[in-house]
């Protein structure tokens, strides 16, 4: 009489088990996909100019914070209620879809694929979108643009959601998540106008490279490690509890591997399109085909063999180039870090293609490759083209009519003064880089030990006095500095400026597109000093020689000389009178 009570109780024990083990795994790749937040903003702050980081930054987090608190009181009830209305199926409350906890894990796990496809439109309209605005859209993104495509292909509670019953197949948000994010982007940059100095107006394209190549690669590895998340993650049952057979994990091996392949190729194929177009392997190429690939085969991750996804990376990271290319330079549509190329057409690429190398095929190839022109998986590419096409449809008209209003009501972009200072200091009031990006400040890090500094513009000569102006290589700076010490120069003034002279102008490329740097990055150093003949030089602070000009020029000419071209000039002009703001002294007096 004991036994099925034992029984009973050994099978209650293992359904426990089997949820816990569901819930631990569905936390943590929900816990790595919201750390992709951390690759985007990296990603992005490295691809927009110095004086628009902080705003990208910003952007990233409110992105998350508006976010998510619009998808759990409207968004996720938004997305139930459409599934369910298109195909007949139960309502459902407008927040939560179950009571229980794993329900709740879910409802994250769902809302991390939300935000994914809200931040990424952030990108496209960096450097001159309100930030009202921009926060305005990722709440409607969130509670209504998403939703709707997500209740078309994912959640139909009592029923199968309209394009998933017409064949339409999304494993883990190629379109639904990345195809979203990229049209968006894409029709939000063309609705508000590119950037003010983007394009001549003759129609030429300006370079405009972002500021730190070292950010947008971290960022792309982070991105790279989170999106393990992203896919294998969708294969969120790792037990049945009904069974306690192995559920989604039973394929979750062969969705690793083709998410790894297709990282991988993506690189490879922007790497080689990049070499053919611009005789040049482009890192930042190399970085978003790499996200090109893996958005190619995050679609279909469930669906093809190894050989499909490393057709699909390489193409997805190959068309990165091309499309960029043609946005920018045909379409004039300034899309600042290339988010329709990366999420948009890698997305539709993989999802309309897989059926070439489907699982279902028998040889290694798979898919039609294998099966030949009339196998069944002929089949699968109506349904995939009228997914990408509805979905595509809905997010251009959606987010035209939301950034077109902005623009006719003229919110949409900030004022062009705004624009050229920075959003850094118009919208939040703060510089990113206080002390190495501002344009007047000079940092070198060197220390004046030389001696004691004279700030009474030298002794008495000829009674007159003489501005020195140096123009010199910043890596000379703390040499200057202390040299001008050593002969007790008077205190100075440093800026950063660039210029041009003897030194040959160089090229540089972002994304494959060459431009020229013939204005160099210099510092000029400015004092003041009495004229007349040279006097001995100080050393060391225990001479009391009178300093001259003739002293300062040959000291800052002696340590600026590294012998190359670019080394810089020294101009010496005469002073008419100085005046003493605090003590109203003239003359030496006031130097």
């Amino acid at each position: 009489m004991i036994e099925p009570v034992v029984l009973q109780a050994e099978a209650a024990d293992l359904e426990s088990l089997a949820t816990g083990m569901n819930l631990m795994w569905a936390l943590t790749v929900t816990f790595l996909i919201f750390f992709m937040h951390a690759g985007f903003a990296m990603l992005e702050a490295g691809q927009v100019r110095s004086k628009n980081v902080a705003n990208q930054l910003t952007k990233n987090m409110l992105t998350w914070a508006v976010g998510i608190f619009v998808f759990f009181v409207v968004g996720m009830g938004i997305a139930n209620n459409v599934g369910a209305a298109l195909v007949g199926g139960d309502s459902t409350p407008l927040t939560m879809f179950g009571e229980g906890s794993f329900d709740w894990v879910m409802w994250l796990f769902s809302a991390v694929f939300a935000m994914t496809a809200a931040t990424i439109v952030s990108g496209a309209v960096a450097g001159r979108a309100k930030l009202r605005a921009y926060v305005t859209y990722t709440f409607l993104l969130a509670a209504v643009i998403y939703p709707v495509v997500a209740g078309m292909v994912w959640y139909a509670p009592g029923g199968t959601p309209i394009l998933e019953s017409l064949g339409f197949a999304d494993f883990a948000g190629g379109m639904v998540v990345h195809g979203v994010g990229g049209v968006a982007g894409l029709t939000a940059a063309w609705i508000i106008g590119a950037r003010m100095d983007k394009y001549d107006a003759d129609g030429g394209v300006n370079i405009i490279p972002g500021h730190s190549l070292t950010f947008a690669v971290l960022g792309t590895l982070i991105l790279c490690f989170g999106w393990f998340g992203f896919n294998v993650g969708t294969a969120a049952t790792v037990i049945d509890t009904g069974t306690f057979e192995l559920a989604d994990f039973s394929y979750v091996g062969s969705v690793a591997m083709v998410t790894a392949l297709g990282m991988g190729l993506g690189a490879l194929g922007a790497s080689t399109v990049s070499l053919a177009m611009n005789g040049k392997v482009d890192t930042l190429y190399v970085a978003n085909g790499m996200l090109a690939g893996l958005v190619g085969v995050t679609g279909p991750t469930d669906l093809i063999t190894p050989m499909g996804a490393i057709a699909i990376g390489f193409l997805a990271g190959a068309q990165l180039p091309i499309v960029f290319k043609f946005v920018d330079e045909r379409l004039k549509i300034d899309d600042v870090c290339a988010v329709f190329p990366v999420h948009g057409t890698a997305g539709m690429l993989g999802l309309v293609i897989y059926p070439l190398w489907s699982i279902e095929g028998t040889a290694i190839g798979g898919g039609l490759i294998a099966g030949g022109i009339l196998s069944i998986e002929a089949s699968a590419f109506a349904p995939q083209i009228v997914g990408v096409a509805v979905i595509t449809i809905w997010t251009v008209l959606a987010t035209a009519a939301v950034w077109g209003a902005f623009r006719l009501v003229g919110e949409a972009r900030v004022t062009p003064d705004h624009e050229r200072d920075g959003l850094d200091l118009a919208e939040h009031g703060v510089d990113t880089y206080p002390e190495f990006g501002g344009p007047d400040v000079a940092t070198d890090g060197g220390r004046a030990d030389g001696g004691t500094v004279r700030t009474d513009g030298g002794g008495a000569t000829d009674g007159d006095l003489e501005l020195i102006t140096a123009i010199v290589r910043p890596d000379q700076l703390g040499a200057v500095k202390q040299a001008l010490a050593e002969v007790g120069a008077p205190s100075l003034t440093v800026t950063n400026v660039s210029g041009r002279g003897s030194q040959p102008a160089k090229t540089g490329q972002w994304r494959g597109e060459e431009y020229t740097v013939d204005l160099h990055q210099k510092v000029k150093i400015e004092c003041v000093v009495a004229s007349g003949p040279a006097g001995p030089q100080r050393t060391g602070g225990s001479h009391t020689a009178d300093v001259s000009s003739e002293n300062v020029v040959e000291a800052i000419a002696d340590a600026a000389n590294t012998g190359e071209p670019g080394d810089g000039k020294i101009f010496v002009l005469p002073v008419e009178n100085a005046y003493q703001v605090r003590t109203g002294k003239t003359g030496k007096d006031a130097v």
